[in-house]
């Protein structure tokens, strides 16, 4: 399994959307970094859903249930999205200041890749950032 963050401004679409609306796509990123990310994503990998500009936190936790395919708010086929169900939400939401003042996580791309909309996370910060939002996997 392999761990990501995926971020959304939450006027644009928020946590409460992804839980309300269970199975959601995840469209709409132009950036072909972005792209190469959500092309690497496989079914049962883990997201941080992180709520960017106005809260700058994680808030939740999703699953790629559906891997990479033409995203079809595209205009053309070059842009694709993965389909995501929301797992849980983070407990106690980690926010961009606390990531920030953590020096284990200096080199995590959301600090270092700060406008990258879709970033992996490796394992060892993914578990940093469990513990930093009380989070656990569910039973």
């Amino acid at each position: 399994m392999a761990y990501w963050l995926v971020k959304s401004e939450p006027d644009a679409f928020s946590w409460d959307e992804q839980v309300a609306n269970g199975v959601e796509p995840w469209t709409g990123v132009r950036n072909h970094q972005a792209k190469k990310n959500l092309t690497a994503m496989k079914a049962g990998d883990r997201a941080f859903f992180y709520h960017s500009n106005v809260q700058r936190a994680i808030v939740g936790v999703v699953e790629v249930v559906r891997e990479g395919y033409p995203d079809p708010t595209a205009e053309t086929d070059k842009w694709v999205c993965v389909d995501v169900k929301a797992i849980a939400p983070m407990p106690t939401p980690v926010t961009l200041a606390q990531i920030k003042a953590e020096p284990t996580l200096e080199d995590l791309a959301l600090v270092r890749q700060s406008r990258l909309s879709v970033c992996p996370v490796s394992a060892e910060h993914w578990q940093i950032l469990c513990d930093m939002g009380e989070w656990q996997e569910p039973a």
